[in-house]
Order: structure tokens, then sequence, then C-alpha cells
């Protein structure tokens, strides 16, 4: 009778045992099942970022080759097109810059200074135009220093103007004259000649 007793507490003993591993087993089911859902949320979140940030890479090429490549022609007779490409290196997004024509892809460092100081002032308004917090205030010290002739100049003159009004952005510069000055006023809603005698500096509006 007593081993009866004994096996019966043991078989019950067993038997709780069994309950809880049964219990532990379907928790971790549970957990399992669970996982299974976060790692599709999440495997759709990341399809959703990388979309979403496909997108906003083709808008950002499109933004700004368009206003690069556009002050590009507003100043030269057989302008550069600003290109981009996003690639992934490092772990990171990168974005490669070149000048193209005719066909041709030609290194920035390679394209002339005057091309990449008309690029130069473009990326800096197609950055601006970008930002949510911005100031509708650009100071240039001398932005067309590699342009030649008064031609180009000129032209740079009226894009600037052209881009002041369309965007409602003050642009401050600082110019040295290579173009005529009556371009740079007819250009410019202000105009102030700085001259140095004696050490002291004299302003007067032109």
């Amino acid at each position: 009778m007593t081993n009866i007793k004994q096996l019966r507490q043991k078989l019950d003993r067993k038997q709780g045992e069994q309950d809880r591993i049964q219990s532990d087993l379907e928790k971790e089911q549970d957990k399992h099942r669970q996982a299974n859902h976060d790692l599709k949320r999440v495997r759709k979140a990341q399809e959703i970022v990388r979309t979403v940030a496909l997108r906003t890479q083709q808008q950002l090429e499109y933004h700004i080759s368009s206003v690069v490549s556009n002050a590009e022609a507003a100043v030269f007779d057989d302008p550069y097109e600003l290109k981009m490409e996003f690639e992934q290196r490092r772990g990171k997004t990168e974005c490669d810059l070149w000048f193209e024509r005719d066909g041709q892809r030609r290194s920035p460092a390679y394209a002339g200074v005057g091309a990449i100081n008309v690029a130069a002032l473009a990326l800096r308004v197609a950055s601006w135009s970008l930002s949510r917090k911005r100031r509708n205030v650009l100071i240039l010290d001398e932005p067309f220093s590699g342009l030649k002739g008064e031609v180009q100049n000129r032209r740079a003159i009226e894009m600037m103007h052209s881009v002041s009004q369309e965007l409602g952005l003050q642009i401050i510069t600082v110019s040295d004259e290579r173009a005529p000055r009556e371009d740079i006023v007819a250009g410019a809603d202000k105009v102030f000649e700085v001259t140095k005698k004696g050490g002291e500096s004299k302003i007067k509006e032109l």
C-alpha cells in the first residue's frame, strides 16, 4: 500500500513537472510567434525606409542637378550639366558629383574654375532651399572670381539677380568689378563702393 502511495505521489510530481514544462513551452512558442511577427514588422519598416530614402534621393538628385544645370546654362554658351549618383559605401550613403557635356563625364576639378564658381553658388542656393530653418540671406565674397570676360560675369550677375527675385533670397556679395560697373548697378538693388585712403575706409552708395 505504501509503495502504491509513493508511486502515486511520484506520478503527481512528474505530472506537475510535465504541466510546468508544457506551460513554459507554450510561453516560449508565444514569444517565438511574437518575435516572428515583430521581425516581419521590422522588415516591412526597413523596406518602407529604403523606398522613402530612394525617392528622397531621386528628388534631391533632380532638384539639385536642375538648379545647378540651369545656373550653368544661364552663364555659359556651352554649359555643363551636373549629374549626381548616390552610392552605399562603408555602411553610409555617399553622393558622387560630376559634370557632363555631350555625353562625356568630367570631374569638376577639370571643368574650369568659372564653372565651379557657378556650380558652388547654385549648390548653396539649392541646399538653402531644402532647409526648413533658413535665413533669407546669403553672403558671398567674390563668388565668380574664376569667371573670365565681361559677358560671363554680366550673365552671372543677371542669374544671381533672378535667383534673388524668384526665391526671395537676399544676396550680399563683394565684387571686384569683373563686369562693367553699370551692369553691376543694374543687376543689384543697392551697390556700395568701398575705398580706402590714409588707412580709413569710406563707403559711398552708387
